[in-house]
Parts: structure tokens; C-alpha cells; sequence
């Protein structure tokens, strides 16, 4: 979906990319209102509102999107597509690169190496535009830095979206009023159709969000970031075959690095995704089988202390049985006390030194390894 978004925004011309930006951020906030209105997750808002460093980060979060749906509208509307998608395929090297300098991350030799590729890409594709490539660079430095902020906020992406738009809402209604006190707004001037086309980009900015959160459940991590890289693709052959941007070999060029900067970065995840897996499995596997050796000396040490109990058994009863003799030779009177008192003190022996447990082997027996759970 958002590969084909680019088709979109021509629609809603004449309208100014100001003007869209702001009917974007009011229709969203209705459209993700009545989503979390329908599912009922309002649980979270409560504990935003009592979190004033989340509600912060919040609001620099929706101003660094702003930014991003602004300068994108802007691009796509005035023949800039090619460059926009390249925003979207440099991203995740410029997330690379944040997380280096401001999260002192390091970073693998294959990761150096895709950064070193996509900043010589940056520098090729400057000598092309004969400028820098500053839309790509905006938009690529305006969503990682949404991605990180939001990474500080952790609350689900429709939540954020809903929090995201509250904070945008009064600033863009207020736009849109000046702008029809003014008599430019073209909302209600260029026909009903144009009016729903303005009110949909509410829908176009949120049915995304919805449907890739539930692909997220579905699909696997891997699949699904490699399936990221499918819409600033569609929105390339958009802006080349769609929309006849030009290309010249510089360009090509470019972008060239760019891919391959990419292709590495996807190889050396994925290498390292498998190595990680099989290293998680291993573990796994020696875990159980600590597990299970932990039960054989547990089983071991039961039989030891029943034997010992059993052992301490005979002794008492054959101890008794002398006193009892010697006893019984004086006089028949004590026979009875003394014969209970001489067997009374086995299961406490047995207590004592095996625990509960040969106290019951006293009583029932040795532990059947198959009935009994210790």
C-alpha cells in the first residue's frame, strides 16, 4: 500500500501540499479514533496522560512526522518520486548510522561496509542532481528519527498514530479554518468528490499502519522487514515508468551503490539471524540435557537416603529387640513400653536425615521412579 501511495497525492490537486498535510493530520485522528474505538484499546491513554517525559517524546515524535508527510507530499506532487524513493532506501543506513553516533552502537565489519557504500552512493548521486539529494536526505533523516523516538515511546503503532494526531489535530484545523477564512481552501470549492478525496487521506494514512501491525503478528521478523523494502521499489518504478522522471547514468549510478549497499546490509542480517538461531537451538538442547542428568542425580541421592534409612531402621528395631531381651529377663511388666518405644523413633530417624521424602520410603517402601514425581 504504501508503494502506490505516490498515485494518491496527484489526485488531490489543487490543493498545496500544505493544505493536504494538514487534511491528512485532522481526517487521521477521526479514522484512528473509531479504530481503537471499535477494538476498545483505551487502556493506554490513561497512563500516557501520566507520563509526562512519553508525552514529550510524543510531541517530538508528531512534529518529525510532519515533517516527513510534508516534505513526501511535496516531492511526489512536484515530480520528485525517484528522489523520494531513494529517502526510503537509504533509511535504513541512515538508522544505522544513528544508532553509531548517538546510541554508541557497533556495528559489524559487513554493516561498515554498507554505510561506506550508501554515503559514496550520496556523493555519486550529488555530482547527478548537481545538487544533494536533499529530499531523499530529509525524508531519510526525518523517519529515523521518528523510528528512534518512537523506539523511546514503545506503545503500539495505532496508539501512537492516535497520540501523534491529537497533538497535530488543533494546529492543522486551525490551518484549514484560516485558509477557508481566506477563500483558498479548496475543501467544499472543488466539488463533493474532491472534499471525499481530502477526508480519505485519513484512511490512506492509517489502513497501512493497521494492516502491517497485523502482519507483524503473522509474518516473521526477517520476511517482514524484507518486505519494507518493496515500497520505496513500487514507488521507484512509479516515479521511472509512471511518471517518466528522468534517469540519466549518474542516477543509475547511484542508486546502483544504494542496492548493493542494501543487499549487503540484508545478507549480513539474515547470515547473522541464522547464526543466532542456531545458537539459541544449542542452548536449548544443553539445557535439556543439564535437565535431565540434574534428574538422574536427584533419583540417585533419593535411593541413597532410603538405603540409609532402611539401614537406620534395622539398627533401631534390632537395638530394641536387645533392650527388650535384657529387659524381659528382669520382668514381663516394661515388655510392652519398652517395645514401643523401640519402635516409634525409625520414621523420625528416617526424617531426619532423608527429608520427607525417605520418611515416606519408610512408610510405603522405595520410590518408584515411575509413580513417584520426585
Amino acid at each position: 500500500m504504501w508503494g502506490l501511495v505516490p498515485l494518491f497525492w496527484p489526485l488531490l490537486k489543487p490543493a498545496g501540499a500544505v493544505e493536504i498535510l494538514a487534511h491528512r493530520m485532522v481526517w487521521s485522528l477521526f479514522f484512528v479514533a473509531a479504530a481503537l474505538l471499535v477494538a476498545r484499546r483505551w487502556a493506554w491513554l490513561g497512563e500516557l496522560l501520566r507520563q509526562p517525559r512519553k508525552l514529550a517524546l510524543i510531541t517530538v515524535a508528531a512534529a518529525v512526522i510532519t515533517v516527513n508527510w510534508g516534505v513526501y507530499i511535496w516531492a511526489v506532487n512536484s515530480g520528485h518520486v525517484v528522489e523520494a524513493s531513494l529517502g526510503y532506501f537509504i533509511n535504513p543506513l541512515v538508522t544505522i548510522a544513528m544508532g553509531v553516533l548517538l546510541l554508541k552502537e557497533r556495528l559489524r565489519p559487513a554493516q561498515w561496509a554498507a554505510v561506506g557504500i550508501g554515503a559514496a552512493a550520496v556523493l555519486v548521486l550529488t555530482v547527478g542532481y548537481g545538487r544533494p539529494p536533499w529530499i531523499s536526505l530529509c525524508l531519510a533523516l526525518s523517519f529515523a528519527t521518528y523510528g528512534l523516538v518512537k523506539k523511546k515511546v514503545n506503545i503500539g503503532g495505532l496508539e501512537s498514530l492516535a497520540a501523534e494526531t491529537a497533538i497535530q489535530f488543533l494546529p492543522a484545523l486551525g490551518y484549514l479554518l484560516w485558509l477557508g477564512s481566506q477563500g483558498r481552501s479548496t475543501f467544499g470549492a472543488e466539488g463533493a468528490g474532491h472534499a471525499a478525496l481530502l477526508a480519505a487521506t485519513g484512511i490512506v494514512t492509517a489502513l497501512p499502519l493497521v494492516c502491517f501491525g497485523a502482519a507483524a503478528i503473522r509474518v516473521p521478523l526477517s520476511t517482514l522487514g524484507l518486505l519494507q523494502y518493496l515500497a520505496p521499489v513500487f514507488q521507484f518504478l512509479l516515479g521511472v515508468l509512471y511518471f517518466k522522471e528522468a534517469m540519466p547514468p549518474e542516477r543509475w549510478a547511484g542508486f546502483a551503490l544504494v542496492w548493493l549497499a542494501l543487499t549487503l546490509l540484508t545478507w549480513d542480517a539474515l547470515r547473522t539471524g541464522h547464526r543466532n538461531a542456531r545458537t539459541l537451538a544449542a542452548a536449548a538442547a544443553e539445557a535439556k540435557q543439564t535437565g535431565a542428568v540434574g534428574v538422574a542425580e536427584t533419583d540417585q541421592k533419593r535411593v541413597v537416603v532410603v538405603a540409609e534409612t532402611e539401614q537406620n531402621r534395622t539398627g533401631m528395631v534390632a537395638e530394641a529387640g536387645e533392650n527388650r531381651t535384657v529387659v524381659a529377663a528382669g520382668t514381663d511388666q516394661p515388655r510392652p513400653a519398652l517395645a514401643a518405644e523401640g519402635s516409634r523413633p525409625a520414621p523420625a530417624v528416617a526424617s531426619a536425615s532423608g527429608g520427607p521424602d525417605a520418611a515416606r520410603a519408610v512408610r510405603n517402601g522405595p520410590a518408584d521412579p515411575e509413580t513417584d514425581p520426585l
